[in-house]
């Protein structure tokens, strides 16, 4: 895409933004007739506009229905979410009626969720089937799909001009070596620029983050066909490589970095590349919050030597506390909030992957969220490891992030993966 219409696009999506109101719940009298006046809390998001997005959403469902929703953010760190609901469920605790869940957890929290299939078995129809089959755990139907991620590359098209660069790097040594140049050139007028910026903070991001790097190189997914392989000589490397560029072409405090930071160094114009979620796609293009409307682009992420370029799977459901006073008026919130209208008004208000393909279709859709083109949206997907660690997720992805921080943070590789992988040994077996 030229930076001409790339500047269009995000012209495009910001006054979409200003004028889509969202969308009024179908067959609301009925809902209203049996359920008005109940109220329920909704744990719901809180990365770049997820939560202005569940408020506007919530206001009109509450308008409609008569039902209350409470909207409550969840932590940023993902992994600090998880604990917050693991908490409330283990006491059968009913302080929350829907939360949004993160795709490897519908296994481990299954037992503490309501069934949706009978309710909703039609409208997941409508889904993705992998992502509705991710969301069965032995026969039951316990989140509903409500919109898909995978990490891309956004680069600042203007910078990569005036420093020669016709496009975009296809390897992370590519990546390092025109971030170095560009930084070096920016910098003299502006101290704080980076070359790149990544989720480092040792947290779920980092999980994320280093398959891809690792996945792309030929290292493999962490554990595959449930052996444990992150001892690897393609992961040292890479991960070496990229411990040698912290603070050289990163900020040194990327190893602090979660989505919030990363974004907010991009579209402050203090950053020529960024690995995030397609959602910061409406925030960089967003002239109130953004410096950089016009001048850049997205594209699939580099890849190692003799690799190929791929994007962690991330998205998030939508599923109902067993312990709920309120499950019925709660499942009927969630039925609205993974209808067709509301998932094209979040993918083009908030650029969020649609769990319907039919939606990721939508001309309009297409039009705001340049990543759904097929060169991009079709890149190899790669699953963290959560269909083999089942309800020892959560430790297990600890184990990899924090491991992986020692490197970033000044390890050699070759001495932290052996610890890495014996401690995932001990989970897997």
């Amino acid at each position: 895409m030229s930076v001409a219409s790339a500047s269009t696009t995000k012209a495009t999506a910001h006054s979409a933004k200003a004028v889509i109101a969202a969308p009024k719940v179908p067959n609301a009298a009925a809902i209203k007739k049996e359920y008005g006046g109940q109220s329920i809390t909704f744990i719901g998001d809180s990365v770049g506009g997820g939560h202005t997005r569940d408020m506007a959403l919530a206001k009109q469902f509450s308008k409609d229905t008569g039902i209350t929703v409470k909207v409550v953010p969840h932590p940023t760190a993902s992994d600090a979410s998880y604990s917050q609901l693991a908490r409330v469920f283990t006491s059968h605790g009913s302080s929350f009626d829907v939360a949004m869940i993160d795709v490897v957890w519908p296994g481990a929290f299954a037992p503490y969720l309501v069934d949706l299939g009978p309710k909703l078995g039609k409208q997941a129809k409508l889904h993705a089937a992998g992502i509705v089959a991710n969301d069965t755990v032995e026969g039951r139907l316990v989140a509903m799909p409500w919109f898909g991620d995978f990490g891309i590359l956004y680069y600042r098209t203007d910078l990569l001009k005036k420093y020669g660069y016709s496009k975009p790097p296809t390897s992370w040594a590519q990546l390092f070596s025109m971030a170095k140049k560009i930084q070096t050139g920016e910098q003299a007028a502006n101290p704080q620029f980076s070359g790149f910026v990544f989720q480092g903070n040792s947290y779920e991001g980092l999980t994320c983050d280093s398959l891809e790097w690792i996945a792309s190189s030929g290292g493999g997914q962490f554990i595959d066909k449930g052996k444990v392989t992150i001892n690897n000589a393609k992961a040292a490397s890479i991960l070496n490589l990229f411990r040698a560029n912290i603070g050289v072409t990163t900020p040194r405090g990327v190893t602090s970095y979660q989505e919030g930071e990363a974004h907010t160094a991009f579209v402050t114009g203090n950053a020529a590349f960024m690995r995030n979620w397609p959602y910061a796609y409406s925030i960089a293009a967003d002239p109130k919050q953004s410096k950089v409307v016009g001048k850049f682009n997205v594209t699939t992420l580099p890849h190692g030597p003799g690799g190929a370029p791929v994007g962690t799977v991330g998205g998030w459901q939508l599923a109902v506390n067993k312990y709920s006073k309120h499950p019925d008026a709660a499942i009927e919130f969630v039925r609205y909030m993974t209808s067709p209208a509301v998932e094209a008004f979040d993918a083009i208000t908030n650029t969020n992957v649609p769990t319907i393909p039919a939606v990721a279709k939508m001309p309009a859709v297409v039009k705001a969220n340049p990543y759904l083109k097929p060169q991009i949206a079709t890149v190899a997907r790669v699953t963290r490891p959560a269909r083999y660690l089942g309800t020892h997720y959560n430790e297990g992805s600890k184990i990899i992030y924090q491991g992986i921080s020692q490197i970033l943070n000044g390890q050699d590789a070759n001495s932290v993966l052996p610890s890495i992988q014996s401690k995932l040994d001990r989970l897997v077996k």
